[in-house]
């Protein structure tokens, strides 16, 4: 993935896949007839909600060695875009997310959030960790109106929005029960209304639905995409299963293996709602897993090379 640069300042680079446009799907509207993905276009005139210029971040290693963990990322988010990202393990995708929240700083290149550089961490951003960071002493009520303490809000103000937004994940009868005695779903749910309650533009959510069982997951699915069709939040959301992907997003962006470089992106024009089951999303999903396949490959190679065990996430369609 390169970029055509622009000569006036500020102005973010519009990536360029020399191959061509991406195409995934194929379902078919109410004429019968069989719909394609969109072809990504340079980006429109407004300002992105995330963009990701020339982002680089490199470390020393135990032995003393620089390893370049990722590598001249350029991506661009619109406001209220679903972006889903894939690749294979130890590609960078979680600490792509960790650069977005400001939890970590970039060894170069420019993240920023409505045309200005982050700095750090800001309540315009939240990230829901798989681990999801539950208090276990406090009740679900207590935990969704955490994060609205911690930003000063009033009692009223934050009891108001923390009854909202438990109706919103239909958790409202749970508002004085603990985490303890929720399921890892209804879990989910808390952190995911913890996370809005916040009222962030991007959501940033890394592997959440991994350690669910296959129901469970499918509910979930079907809540994030009524959520965010409600509330309008930019969503970036990682995961190793290319199904959840395509399920999932308006657009798919393909990590290469370390370092992680944007191999390829995806536009998914697919009808909403979605499911995992339709032949539609498994043709889809199998076009970008041919060309994830390529970077598992490399990844075993080094693996091999090196004396470590493998460790392989495909997920095509768990």
């Amino acid at each position: 993935m390169s970029t055509n640069a622009s000569n006036f300042p500020g102005q973010l680079p519009i990536p360029v896949d020399h191959r061509g446009p991406a195409r995934v799907g194929g379902a078919r509207g109410k004429s019968g007839v069989a719909r394609v993905a969109r072809p990504i276009r340079g980006i429109s005139s407004s300002v992105p909600k995330v963009g990701l210029v020339d982002v680089c971040l490199s470390y020393r290693t135990e032995s003393g060695e620089r390893l370049l963990a990722l590598d001249r990322i350029n991506l661009q988010v619109k406001a209220g875009e679903f972006l889903c990202i894939v690749g294979p393990s130890g590609c960078g995708k979680s600490t792509l997310l960790h650069l977005i929240a400001g939890l970590h700083q970039q060894t170069s290149g420019q993240i920023l959030v409505d045309g200005q550089r982050i700095q750090g961490p800001g309540t315009d951003r939240i990230l829901i960790f798989q681990e999801l960071g539950l208090f276990p002493w406090l009740t679900v009520g207590q935990n969704v109106e955490f994060g609205m303490k911690m930003k000063g809000l009033g009692k009223a103000e934050r009891e108001e929005k923390t009854r909202y937004y438990l109706r919103l994940v239909h958790l409202s009868q749970f508002k004085d029960s603990y985490t303890h005695q929720l399921s890892g779903g209804m879990r989910q749910r808390v952190a995911l209304a913890r996370a809005l309650a916040t009222e962030p533009d991007v959501l940033l959510m890394d592997e959440p639905f991994a350690a669910l069982d296959a129901q469970t997951r499918d509910l979930l699915h079907d809540e994030l995409e009524r959520i965010w069709a409600e509330t309008g939040r930019t969503i970036i959301f990682v995961t190793h299963n290319v199904r959840e992907a395509i399920r999932l997003g308006d657009r798919v962006a393909l990590l290469t293996f370390r370092p992680g470089r944007v191999k390829r992106e995806f536009a998914v024009d697919l009808p909403r709602p979605r499911v995992l089951e339709d032949v539609h999303v498994a043709h889809a999903a199998r076009e970008i897993l041919d060309e994830l396949r390529e970077e598992i490959n490399r990844s075993l190679e080094v693996e091999y090379n090196s004396g470590v065990k493998p460790h392989v996430e495909i997920g095509v369609g768990q």
